[in-house]
C-alpha cells in the first residue's frame, strides 16, 4: 500500500521560495551528493510516472525534490513559491506577461502547483493548497 502524501500550509510563508524542484541525470547520485556535502534529510524516494522522486529539507521552511530530467529538459532547478492559491497566482501571473508551462494541477492530497515562464525565461512555479 503506498503512503497518502499531504501537505500543511504555512500563511506566514506565501511568497516564499519553499521548494525547489530539481531536474538530474541521474537523481540518486544528486541526492548521495547533497546528503553528503550539503547535509539535507531526505524521505523515502516516492515513485511517480516518470521515476522516483526524492523529497528533501534543509530547515523546516524548506527543501524540494530531486527527479530525473525530462524529455526536452536539460538539468536544473526550478523555485517553487509558496502561494496562497495557486490557480489565482498562475492567471495574475499570465496576465502580467508569463507564458504557461504546467498549468494548475492537484498533485498530491491538499498541494496544488503550477509553472510559469517569466518574462526573460526564467522558470518559476507555484504551490498552494486545494480548496
Amino acid at each position: 500500500m503506498t503512503e497518502e502524501r499531504s501537505h500543511e500550509f504555512t500563511r506566514a510563508l506565501y511568497g516564499w521560495i519553499t521548494h525547489t524542484d530539481m531536474a538530474s541525470e541521474d537523481p540518486a547520485a544528486t541526492r548521495e551528493w547533497c546528503e553528503s556535502v550539503l547535509g539535507w534529510n531526505f524521505q523515502d524516494p516516492f515513485p511517480t510516472p516518470n521515476g522516483d522522486y526524492h523529497l528533501f529539507s534543509y530547515s523546516e521552511s524548506g527543501g524540494g525534490g530531486i527527479r530525473e530530467v525530462g524529455t526536452a529538459e536539460t538539468p536544473g532547478s526550478t523555485p517553487t513559491v509558496h502561494v496562497e492559491d495557486a490557480d489565482a497566482s498562475f492567471k495574475a501571473a499570465l496576465a502580467a506577461g508569463a507564458e504557461s508551462v504546467t498549468p494548475p494541477t492537484t498533485v498530491m492530497e491538499g498541494v496544488r502547483t503550477a509553472m510559469v515562464r517569466a518574462p526573460g525565461g526564467v522558470l518559476i512555479g507555484f504551490s498552494g493548497p486545494t480548496d
